[in-house]
């Protein structure tokens, strides 16, 4: 990215990991919103309350499970209006609208630029805080929207201004890289107390973000240090592309006898026959995976094993190259290792507290693991179970139990998940945990990027308008399929100098660009609306009224739920500044709410408020979400503690490469490390003594994008499972009011606003065991161990 790997003012958006795998590379409602003044909207009568929540509930399924109806719905009495652009952006009704875009916001961050430089007085020290948080919002408007746009949109056109819109941006925040003056006047206001006393908790919060991200950017180092730091960035960014792309075996195929492959499908024997007896097994792709997990002879499984797990060696060395520029870039900036330099803002604080948690977990998932390895052990026999066996034996006990299991019971339960249904059910739930739900609405012309994105508005108890979402969940050509949560637009307010200044401007202009606003009944300000798209790859139904819709499995579910997990921090963090707002918190904290998401999809309570059959609308039976519980458990008690525990050796791995100081970069031995790892933590490690040994570690691509922070997951989920069992279902309600504003007051509403620990420590509160002294609120060490020990319960997460 650009000339640094870290910038200051920057978007810091987060993606869980599919989102990075991506990145990789109604009827007419009245509330106003977008281009016009955001009225203030008075608690109407319930009883009118009651009837249009259950016309926009009943509505927000037929739009999702009825083309037909959405066709209509969304034409609706505006398609003769005035192009509103895309989501509702007045500048974009156009290609050259992304270079009006992008020319507008630059004029109004260079004038902010020109403020702060020329400050002087206390009073506009007292600003500061709050005008460097909107230079950030000016950047992040037309780059996180410019940046999804030129991915999602089918037009090259639209991509390409888009990309050029993106870019100028980009190059401008770089510009500001090298603004000495901006660090130099934000340190200065931020050490005065006559100053910081008129700050808010949340100004002095973004002042301490701004500063460490111009500090991480190496704006106070000498000349000659600075292009020091800014040469190793561009190397670290080409070679962590380099690495991330070059992913390649040493062997490209294993040779083996026909004869040998007994157990893999014949028609695949067949493809990669050679000769009458021979065959050419390759090690990348899925025929590898499917011979791990069908071919009855261990030798061949060994070999095969062995191959797919050794990198070539210019892999290797990309990696090692990465890892020693990562380690003198740390150095370079005063940190004792790379691991040291990125976890200082994170709730672990160091690689030695990630450890801790690592470790600790490692120990409160053995059990689980032997568990399961007896039970495979008892179907191989005397001879011990190898790595090379796991794939094939777990294949054969899903298999047995497969046949033992799967009934026609379990086989129907998509036809009680039709696309409308599920989102019937997050907008109930989030109705009767938070207070809020999804209302469908009609969009303008040229307001979506394809006719198949649908709109939601959300809204509140009193009828308030809250927040934007656009769902664009049905796959078409060239789509890419990972889903992912994007922040179009973040939470803030706008002052009321802002809207003067844009009238200044341009009498025709709007505060947030025509995009969504509402005015805080508390505080009486304009707030700009966070503006969110979820993208997913779901089949779309056919183009009748009659047609069987979208029916979701029971994996589709999660992650629908999941992702809506990180719309609701945006929906609900809604803070007075955009940079904490949200999702815009620390890494290991963002995934939090979309991992807790993901438990209520499917958890009895939950279901019985939205799983309807599409035709007959009977709701799913207790014996069928029985049979799902036990399919869960039994998958869960086969595999799930072994995948957990290669999730956490990745972990660990990972935090071992980032920890090594600059003095040892220059002879990383990575595949050396990988193993010491494995052969400490793992209960079925690669062999050490084979040659060439194996080198996993070139095919884990996260080492470049996850750096010294991959086990940010399984690190959000064990506070997730922990919140779970303390605070939702305690007292068996998991859909229980008093949970849901408890979690949303003490954790959902903050966005980045406060320290994640204060977060889990209010939300379980002084009278939980694991909160015993303070322990929590403290963080660090111990407080990581005590995450540790929580645990991730059964189930297992494919890496």
């Amino acid at each position: 990215m650009g000339a640094h790997i870290f910038v200051p003012l920057r978007s810091r958006p987060w993606t869980c990991r599919t989102c990075l795998q991506r990145l990789q590379l109604s009827s007419r409602r009245s509330l106003k919103t977008a281009a016009s003044p955001s009225p203030q909207f008075d608690h109407l009568p319930s009883a009118y309350d009651t009837q249009k929540k259950s016309t926009d509930d009943a509505t927000l399924r037929r739009v999702f499970d009825s083309p037909l109806f959405w066709k209509e719905f969304s034409q609706g009495s505006g398609s003769n209006a005035k192009p509103s652009g895309l989501v509702q952006n007045q500048y974009l009704t156009s290609p050259d609208g992304f270079r009006t875009f992008a020319s507008v916001s630059l004029q109004k961050c260079q004038a902010i630029v020109n403020r702060v430089l020329a400050a002087s007085s206390l009073e506009e020290y007292r600003h500061m805080a709050r005008d460097l948080d909107r230079l950030s919002d000016l950047l992040c408007r037309v780059i996180d929207l410019s940046d999804f746009i030129r991915v999602i949109h089918p037009d090259p056109q639209v991509q390409e201004a888009a990309t050029q819109a993106y870019a100028l941006m980009f190059d401008y925040m770089n510009v500001l890289n090298t603004t000495t003056g901006l660090n130099d006047q934000l340190k200065k206001a931020a050490a005065n107390p006559e100053i910081t006393a008129h700050w808010s908790e949340e100004e002095k919060i973004v002042a301490q973000i701004l500063i460490k991200d111009f500090s991480n950017s190496a704006i106070h180092m000498p000349p000659n240090e600075r292009q020091r730091f800014v040469n190793l960035s561009n190397e670290i960014s080409q070679l962590g592309s380099s690495f991330v792309n070059g992913a390649e075996p040493a062997k490209s195929h294993v040779t083996v006898t026909t004869n040998s492959l007994r157990g893999l499908d014949p028609l695949l024997v067949q493809q990669i026959k050679r000769w009458n007896r021979t065959a050419s097994v390759p090690t990348m792709g899925m025929i590898p995976r499917l011979a791990l997990r069908s071919v009855h002879d261990e030798n061949v499984r060994k070999e095969v094993y062995l191959a797919t797990r050794t990198s070539s060696t210019r892999q290797i060395q990309r990696l090692e190259q990465l890892l020693a520029k990562r380690a003198e870039l740390a150095k370079l900036s005063g940190y004792a290792s790379f691991g040291h330099m990125t976890l200082g803002d994170k709730m672990a604080k160091s690689p030695e507290a990630v450890s801790n948690f690592l470790t600790s977990l490692v120990g409160s998932n053995r059990e689980y693991v032997q568990e399961e390895l007896a039970k495979l052990q008892r179907m191989k026999g005397s001879s011990p179970m190898q790595p090379w066996d796991h794939a094939y034996y777990v294949h054969q006990q899903v298999g047995q139990y497969s046949q033992a299991r799967r009934s026609r019971e379990l086989s129907a339960v998509p036809e009680f998940f039709s696309l409308g249904t599920v989102m019937q059910g997050l907008s109930r739930l989030f109705d009767r945990l938070y207070g809020v739900r999804l209302v469908p609405q009609e969009t303008g012309s040229g307001e979506t990027w394809n006719p198949d994105v649908r709109r939601l508005d959300v809204v509140d108890e009193a009828e308030r308008h809250i927040a934007v979402i656009y769902c664009d969940l049905f796959s078409r050509p060239n789509k890419h399929p990972n889903p992912a949560h994007f922040t179009l637009r973040c939470s803030r307010e706008i002052s009321a100098q802002e809207v003067a200044e844009c009238a200044m401007m341009d009498e025709s202009a709007h505060p947030n660009d025509g995009m969504a606003t509402a005015i805080d009944p508390q505080t009486k300000t304009l707030r700009q609306l966070p503006t969110i798209a979820l993208v997913c790859d779901f089949p779309e139904p056919p183009d009748t009224n009659a047609g069987r819709p979208s029916l979701l499995s029971e994996h589709s579910v999660r992650t629908l739920f999941h992702e809506m997990g990180h719309a609701l921090h945006s929906i609900l963090g809604q803070t007075s500044l955009q940079s904490i707002s949200g999702t815009r918190c620390a890494t290991d904290f963002a995934e939090l709410p979309s991992v807790l998401m993901e438990r209520f999809a499917t958890a009895p309570e939950v279901l019985s408020m939205y799983a309807r059959h599409w035709q007959t609308d009977q709701p799913l039976s207790e014996s069928m979400m029985r049979s799902m519980e036990k399919d869960r458990t039994a998958h869960g008690s086969i595999y799930g503690a072994v995948e957990n525990e290669a999730q956490i050796l990745m972990a660990l791995v990972d935090q071992a490469y980032h920890s090594l100081p600059a003095e040892a970069a220059g002879s990383i031995d990575s595949t050396a490390i990988y193993h010491q790892v494995s052969q400490t933590h793992s209960t079925l490690p690669d062999p050490s003594d084979t040659r060439p040994p194996t080198s996993w570690q070139g095919f884990f691509g996260h080492l470049y994008g996850y750096g010294a922070t991959y086990y940010s997951y399984i690190f959000d989920r064990a506070i997730a499972n922990k919140l779970w069992e303390d605070v939702f279902q305690s007292g068996h309600a998991s859909v229980d009011r008093n949970a849901g504003e408890r979690y949303k007051n003490e954790v959902l509403r903050w966005g980045g606003g406060r320290n994640g620990w204060d977060c889990v420590a209010g939300v379980l509160g002084s009278g939980n065991a694991a909160n015993a002294n303070g322990r929590l609120v403290e963080g660090r060490d111990e407080a990581m161990r005590e995450v540790g020990r929580w645990g991730l319960g059964r189930d297992g997460v494919s890496g």
